[in-house]
């Protein structure tokens, strides 16, 4: 099966890359996470992790994918052995099972948009009791069906005409919307002062490994390194297109938006709050939403004097927010309907089994805000045990290798250095180890019941699911490898255009 498809040019494939690595964590997630841990004190490991995990990561993955042509089990198969392609198949199946519920995530964006343009969502003070009403009812059911079908259409249609053509438009028009609201919100009262915390470090704070730690966990959530997802898009790049470089641009252009998305809540919630900012700011609230589908709405009502201004305002930050879903949904699918696609089928099957089960599947997210949390506690920490088996991968490969042979090979324009052996062969396995370690151990002191699989958010959950998965991926890894290899025997890299 040879690779027919690719992005047609670089930019291409950087703005679709850039719209995985964009989602809703870049807006709420990192906001809060800022706010809970002393603003700009936050923002120096985060940028220094952003060069030791993320960046390193997206540059595995991009010249995984595309020396192998293949999804991650078969890419990991090639790499680490055939005797590790349920690695891959664990990476696959964590990114999938985050799409699961990310695409009721995606609908609850998309239902705001539409509450905040017909301004029905300024028709209460309690905006509490709108969420719990919303969230409570079947309407989450309805608008998670609408965003898997919107985005297996896009899917279906493939890589040019399909996921290049829509994060084309997508991408730029969240970046427009989002410097629109960035400009109205440092122009409002006070707004500098939200600027001053989130720029101003404590010395303090920045000695608290909590913040480090949480300064990790941000990159290993946000920039989409380590979940798969870069790696399956990179099996469409041209022979000839550099890696290095093209990892670091979206690697800071993640960041880069981060930072906007920043200085704009920060910016409308020190200039508009009447009480403690930061009390507000860091709040969660159910399920993690409540900054951003409890509170600012309510700032959304202040920002002017005329309704109709303060409508469109909040119709833009949730259109954005629904833009930055989608793009993430797009590569989740697109990852799960590869993988089938490297078993033998044709894309129209496998999406269509994919679409179906994301459906499917969805629901209990959809009608449960406790089953949603589980999921995002269980497969979000999974995240950084995928990004451990990338690493892994490459150590197995040989990591100067791996650097000299297949990351710096044919096409490359930057040329990564010996640094690199270092991150990714040690660093990165280390900061996996610390990671995990701390969650897990976390979740113990918050649950004293911290053994019981049942329980929504702690260690047993974690390692009872994860069990399982893994246990049935090494049962099935013979079979899986040799049916994708026997597929894909014949399967060269062709030269580029």
């Amino acid at each position: 099966m040879k690779q027919q498809e690719f992005f047609s040019s670089r930019w291409a494939l950087i703005i679709a890359t850039i719209g995985i690595a964009v989602g809703t964590g870049n807006i709420w997630r990192f906001s809060r996470i800022v706010a809970q841990n002393g603003g700009g004190s936050f923002l120096i490991p985060w940028v220094i992790f952003l060069l030791i995990w993320s960046v390193p990561l997206i540059i595995a993955e991009f010249a995984i994918g595309k020396s192998a042509r293949l999804g991650p089990v078969g890419a990991l198969g090639k790499t680490a052995g055939k005797q590790f392609g349920w690695m891959g198949a664990f990476v696959v199946f964590v990114s999938t099972a985050i799409m699961f519920y990310y695409s009721v995530v995606t609908g609850w964006c998309l239902r705001y948009f539409f509450s905040a343009a017909s301004g029905d969502l300024f028709n209460t003070s309690d905006h509490l009791a709108y969420w719990n009403d919303f969230s409570s009812g079947y309407a989450p059911l309805i608008f998670h069906f609408i965003a898997m079908v919107l985005v297996a259409f896009v899917v279906m249609r493939g890589v040019t005409k399909g996921i290049e053509k829509v994060t084309k438009f997508l991408v730029p028009s969240l970046l427009a919307i989002l410097l629109i609201l960035f400009v109205r919100a440092v122009t409002l009262p006070n707004a500098i002062e939200g600027i001053k915390y989130f720029f101003t470090p404590d010395l303090d704070v920045i000695l608290n490994y909590k913040v480090w730690l949480n300064a990790l966990t941000q990159n290993a959530w946000d920039t989409g390194a380590g979940w798969g997802l870069i790696m399956t898009y990179a099996i469409y790049m041209r022979k000839k297109e550099d890696i290095s470089l093209n990892a670091a641009l979206i690697g800071f252009g993640n960041n880069s938006i981060s930072i906007i998305a920043g200085i704009t809540i920060f910016s409308t919630v020190f200039a508009l709050s009447s009480t403690d900012a930061m009390v507000q700011v860091s709040q969660s609230g159910p399920a993690n939403t409540g900054l951003t589908f409890i509170y600012l709405p309510l700032l959304f009502s202040k920002i002017s004097s005329s309704n109709l201004v303060n409508i469109i305002f909040a119709s833009m930050f949730f259109l954005a927010l629904f833009f930055a879903a989608v793009t993430s949904l797009i590569s989740m699918v697109e990852l799960a309907t590869r993988t089938m696609i490297d078993f033998g089928m044709r894309r129209k099957k496998a999406l269509i089994i994919v679409a179906s089960a994301g459906m499917l599947l969805g629901i209990p997210s959809a009608i449960d805000l406790n089953f949603l949390a589980n999921q995002d506690w269980v497969w979000g920490v999974g995240l950084i045990l995928s990004g451990a088996f990338i690493s892994f991968s490459i150590i197995r490969f040989g990591v100067d290798k791996f650097r000299t042979e297949v990351i710096n090979g044919f096409g490359s324009d930057v040329k990564i250095g010996k640094w690199y052996n270092f991150v990714i062969g040690i660093l990165v396995p280390v900061q996996v180890v610390v990671l995990i370690s701390w969650w897990l151990i976390s979740s113990i002191s918050w649950d004293p019941e911290w053994w019981n699989p049942l329980h929504a958010e702690n260690l047993g959950t974690v390692l009872f699911q994860w069990g399982i998965i893994i246990a049935v991926f090494i049962i099935l890894n013979k079979t899986m490898v040799k049916n994708i290899f026997n597929e894909n025997f014949q399967s060269q890299i062709p030269n580029s255009k």
